[in-house]
């Protein structure tokens, strides 16, 4: 007993895979998701430059373009494939709603051998062979042998030899058997990796193909590119002043009012407001040593700091609740935004805010302040009444309605009641209150006052008894209510006539 008990241990930590180690896997699929993201836009710039060239010149760059469609067309396949891949094994360790990005099961050692050594569907196997032709058809486009040899290796699907396996594993099994799902979906993802690492190779040669120098001269512009048109007083405008399709190797030269700027890039003052505009030209040299001219003109507005706060309730504030608040500075984002407040507190909560004012009859002030060009400038300070809560209304809750006396109610409805609510439900508050106690008198037929007291916030046994002896037209008051409030204040509410119906 004592021996097959250490042989199934010696099985479980055979089984047991670190969660540093999986932890690492997790940063490494990540580090490749944003490495592929970074790829994908770099194959979608140079792909943009052949689609350029083919619409400006396509007697030259058509046939170019084309197989670069095809490139981009058989890498989109094979990148389906692995997705549909990662996903049904993500499914296979953590069920139908599973995310690849995100496992949950990341050590379950079985789900990727399931997925892609099963002997019926050969998934590993028909992936292995999706590859090979993919690696044949980018080898066959790029004519550097360096790089070629390179993209041969990455795609590589060649057996492998394992040190504690006497023959060489096909690919798929040497990549997916007794794997942990973590790192299965990290290996997949790394496969994209050199997938799209081999599309961008096939498309740089293609568009090496092409002489790209001299399509681009027959028409240059000038773009003036502003960080933005609208400026507050007291920050920096800022611009980029670029030509469009220039040659890299040869700068132009940028002037405004006969002034070169360093850099192309411009920078004025704003210390006054209103619209202000500015032009100039850019100098572009060419490769016989000629210079041709192209002009430009821009416009900007500089506009007062502001900012905008309003109280969602109402233009007053109420001490000891939280108030909600909105604040914003226009052409600025929430996240440079802050704000404080004086007699109480002011909390941020995601892009609104709760105001909490302290003390009745002081103002509360709110001070917004933008962080613009790396400082803090104060856009608005405004000021706020602070009052203290108006007093509840005292109801008996009657399924939706709210009974405040003065009007008959049905005597099944008052007895289904469990007693007495008190709240602000105005058109702007909608306040609960807490009752903590309340009286009720009835008259007998003398004309004696008979006085029961409530058990809390709900009615007494005594007084409901009372309410049983009532005939049709009778009524009884409800009076000495005493009810606190968010704001922590105890107050006594106005009295409640009720009517038997």
């Amino acid at each position: 007993m004592i021996n097959l008990m250490y042989i199934v241990l010696t099985a479980m930590l055979a089984l047991n895979v670190s969660s540093d180690v999986l932890d690492a896997f997790t940063q490494v699929h990540d580090g490749l998701a944003r490495t592929n993201s970074h790829v994908s836009r770099r194959n979608d710039a140079i792909f943009a430059e052949l689609q350029a060239v083919n619409e400006q010149n396509p007697a030259k760059g058509k046939v170019w373009y084309d197989k670069a469609v095809m490139v981009r067309t058989e890498a989109a396949k094979l990148n389906g494939v692995i997705d549909s891949l990662k996903l049904i094994i993500a499914r296979e360790a953590d069920g139908a709603d599973a995310d690849p990005a995100d496992i949950q099961n990341r050590e379950d050692l079985e789900s990727a051998a399931v997925v892609m050594l099963n002997p019926v569907t050969r998934r590993g196997f028909k992936l292995r062979g999706e590859i090979d032709r993919y690696r044949s058809y980018i080898s066959n486009i790029v004519t550097d042998s360096v790089k070629r040899s390179s993209i041969e290796a990455a795609l590589s699907t060649e057996p492998f030899r394992r040190k504690e396996i006497a023959t060489p594993q096909q690919w798929e099994e040497s990549k997916f058997e007794n794997q942990p799902v973590v790192a299965a979906i990290t290996l997949l993802t790394k496969l994209q990796n050199d997938v799209k690492y081999a599309e961008g190779e096939a498309l740089s040669t293609l568009l090496a193909q092409v002489d790209a120098g001299d399509i681009h001269v027959n028409q240059l512009s000038a773009f003036v590119i502003p960080e933005s048109r609208i400026v507050m007083r007291g920050s920096r405008y800022s611009a980029d002043i670029v030509m469009a399709a220039i040659d890299t190797t040869s700068r132009p030269r940028v002037f405004i009012g006969g002034r070169e700027i360093p850099g192309g890039k411009y920078q004025a003052g704003t210390g006054a407001t209103g619209s202000f505009s500015f032009s100039g030209y850019i100098e572009m040299p060419h490769a016989d040593g000629t210079t041709s001219r192209h002009n430009f003109t821009s416009d900007y507005t500089v506009l007062e700091p502001s900012a905008t706060v309003s109280a969602t309730m109402m233009n007053v504030m109420y001490a000891g609740i939280n108030n909600p608040v909105s604040i914003s500075v226009p052409g600025i984002p929430m996240s440079q935004v802050n704000a404080s407040m004086t007699n109480g507190t002011l909390t941020r909560q995601g892009d609104a805010w709760v105001a909490r004012p302290a003390a009745v009859g002081t103002d509360a002030v709110i001070t917004v302040t933008a962080n613009i060009d790396g400082r803090q400038q104060t856009m608005n300070t405004t000021s706020f009444r602070v009052r203290k809560l108006p007093d509840p209304t005292a109801y008996i809750s009657i399924g939706s309605d709210r009974y405040k006396g003065g009007r008959p109610i049905a005597k099944a409805s008052l007895l289904g009641a469990k007693g007495l609510n008190a709240a602000i439900d105005d058109d702007m508050l909608n306040i609960e209150f807490t009752v903590l106690s309340f009286e009720t008198v009835f008259f007998d037929q003398l004309g004696n006052a008979i006085p029961e007291v409530s058990a809390g916030s709900h009615f007494s046994q005594r007084q409901l008894d009372q309410m049983r002896r009532l005939s049709r037209g009778k009524r009884f008051y409800i009076s000495r209510i005493k009810a606190k409030g968010p704001d922590g204040v105890e107050r006594t509410l106005s009295p409640v006539e009720v009517i038997v119906n």
